[in-house]
C-alpha cells in the first residue's frame, strides 16, 4: 500500500526552522503498531495521521515512541497539507482526535488552531525540578506539563539540563518559560519520556503557557517564541475555555511511503 507522506516545518517562515513534522493520509486507519512502526521510521517528534472523512478528518498524532495526547505543530502542519493539497475546499478545517474535536482556520498568512485551554496550578517548588534542569526557577506550576516559570530570557537560553533526570520527574514533560525580550514570554520544551528530549516548537505547551502569561500579563493577545536550537515563532490569544495558537508552516518534502 503506497500512501502520501509530507514533511513540514511548522511555527516557521522558511525551512529548517521551527518544528518539522511528518503527516501521513490513511484511506483508513491502520493497526496501532503500524503507526507506531512508521512514526519510529520518520523518526521526527510527530507523525500525525490523517483519514479524511465528508465533513471532518480523523487525527492522531505519535512520537517515535509512544501516542500522545495533543499536539500542536503536527496539527497546523496536517491543516497546512489539507488546505494546499486540495484535500478540502472549506476555510476551516474540523479534526476529530480521541480527546474531542480541534479546528483550524486561515489566518492571513497563518494558520489558526483552536485548542484547548490547560491552565496549570502553582505546587511546592520541588529540587528535582531545578536539579534536573539545572538551574532553579522561581515558580513552578502543573497541568499535563510541569510548567518552571524563571525570571530572565537569558536564563532560558542557558539552561542544560539533565535528559535522565527530567524523565525521572512526574510529569509528561517539563515547560520552562520566561518574560521575552522581543515578545511577551519565551519557552523551551523537554519530553525525554516520550522520546523527545527538546522539542524545537510545542504548540500543546502553549494550552498551558497562553493562561499562565494572558494572567500574569494582563492581555489576552500574546506574542510568543520557543528558543530551541531551530526556534519557533507563534501567536496566541486567551479564550477562557480555549486558546487560540497561530503560526506558519512551510513544505519541506512531499512523497509515498510503501507499507
Amino acid at each position: 500500500m503506497k500512501l502520501p507522506l509530507f514533511q513540514l516545518d511548522a511555527f516557521a517562515t522558511q525551512p529548517f526552522a521551527g518544528n518539522p513534522a511528518a503527516v501521513v493520509i490513511l484511506p483508513d486507519w491502520l493497526p496501532d503498531a503500524t503507526l507506531q512502526a512508521i512514526a519510529a521510521e520518520n523518526n521526527l517528534a510527530e507523525t500525525a495521521f490523517v483519514v479524511p472523512g465528508e465533513a471532518s478528518f480523523g487525527l492522531r498524532w505519535l512520537t517515535p515512541e509512544i501516542e500522545v495526547d495533543l499536539c500542536g505543530h503536527a496539527t497546523l502542519a496536517s491543516a497546512f497539507v489539507l488546505f494546499e493539497h486540495g484535500y478540502t475546499a472549506r476555510s476551516e478545517v474540523v479534526f476529530n482526535y480521541p480527546g474531542g474535536t480541534l479546528t483550524v482556520v486561515r489566518d492571513g498568512d497563518r494558520l489558526a488552531m483552536d485548542f484547548p485551554s490547560r491552565p496549570a496550578q502553582p505546587i511546592p517548588r520541588e529540587t528535582a525540578v531545578g536539579d534536573a534542569l539545572g538551574a532553579y526557577p522561581v515558580e513552578v506550576l502543573k497541568a499535563r506539563d510541569l510548567l518552571a516559570v524563571f525570571e530572565s530570557q537569558q536564563q532560558i537560553h542557558a539552561l542544560a539540563p539533565d535528559v535522565a533526570a527530567l524523565a525521572k520527574l512526574d510529569a509528561f514533560a517539563v515547560i520552562a518559560s520566561a518574560p521575552g525580550e522581543d515578545c511577551d514570554f519565551v519557552s523551551r520544551f523537554f519530553a525525554p519520556r516520550a522520546g523527545v528530549p527538546e522539542d524545537p516548537v510545542t504548540g500543546s505547551a502553549h494550552c498551558t503557557l497562553v493562561p499562565y502569561w494572558s494572567a500574569r500579563l494582563g492581555k489576552q493577545i500574546l506574542h510568543a517564541r520557543q528558543l530551541s536550537r531551530r526556534g519557533g515563532e507563534l501567536w496566541c490569544e486567551d479564550r477562557g475555555s480555549r486558546v487560540r495558537i497561530s503560526g506558519h508552516v512551510v513544505e519541506y518534502l512531499c512523497g509515498e511511503i510503501e507499507v
